[in-house]
Formats: C-alpha cells, structure tokens, sequence
C-alpha cells in the first residue's frame, strides 16, 4: 500500500522581527536542507492551538528568535502497514534535517481509483521524476495505464 505522511517539525529562526517574516525563512531555511534529495515533499505552515483550543500562529518569537510549526507531507510508496510508512518518512526527513525535532501527525493510505488500497512491497520512496509519473497517471481519466513502464520494461532496457 501507499500512504501519505505528515510530519511536524519545529524550525529555529534567528534576527527575525515578525510572525511573517519567521515562516518565510522557516519555509525556505527547510526547502534548501531538503532539496534536491527530498525535493517531493511538501512544506506547508502548521498549526498550533493553545491549551483553551484558541488558534494560535505558527511560529513563537521571543528576543528577536523564533520557533516555526512547520508541516511536511510525503507519500511513502510500498509498505505493509501505516507504521511501516511512519517510520521510513521521520528517517527520511530527519537524516536532512539534523537537530530538528519531527512528531508524526498523521498516516493515510492512498486509495486506488477503484476504491482499493495497494498492496505493498520494499517500502521506498520515490524519486521525484517517478512521483511525478504517478501523479500524472492517476490525475487524467484513471486510465493511464500506459503512462508508467512495467518494471520487467526498465529492467531489460537498462
């Protein structure tokens, strides 16, 4: 099965002066650590609440420092159960971005377009070209068998 991780990290940002300002250098500050090996997963503001259920922003600034809620999501391809995928995207991410305090917040499996989960394998993740085949086969009408090569395919060209 494929499941789609998300992940909260808590981003240090030093000499910032504004809410604003400290996502911004949060975002781009983990962009750069990701990239270009993780360049697939996605870095959204997370969420944060105060113990009263008050929503608060995502990023604490005290004495011109910050702490930013950040959210990275991947999906984590071939794997036996949530687990599994939880596992392999806090170690993906986390060898990246080393010191960096990560908590899962959530695991879901991705549905086939028949309404099946499928079932899984070596629990890799993918490359970005190879996350960007699939996005494009299962974005069309659902019948884009012909957009992806069989792995026999691959294997007898290389």
């Amino acid at each position: 099965m494929d499941c789609r991780v998300v992940v909260e990290a808590a981003i240090p940002v030093y000499d910032v002066s504004t809410p604003d300002e400290a996502i911004r250098i949060a975002i781009s500050k983990t962009g750069e650590m990701l990239n270009p090996d993780l360049s697939y997963v996605e870095i959204s503001m997370g969420s944060r609440t105060s113990p009263d259920g008050e929503a608060l922003a995502p990023a604490f600034i005290a004495a011109d420092e910050a702490l930013v809620a950040l959210e990275l999501e991947m999906t984590v391809f071939n794997v036996e159960q949530e687990e599994h995928a939880s596992r392999i995207a806090r170690k993906e991410i986390g060898q990246r971005l080393e010191n960096v305090p990560l908590k899962i917040l959530s695991v879901e499996p991705i549905e086939e377009a028949d309404g099946s989960t499928e079932a899984g394998g070596d629990g890799e993740t993918p490359d970005p070209e190879s996350e960007a085949d699939n996005s494009a086969e299962t974005s069309g009408d659902g019948s884009g068998d012909d957009l992806i090569p069989e792995f026999d395919d691959l294997v007898e060209d290389g």
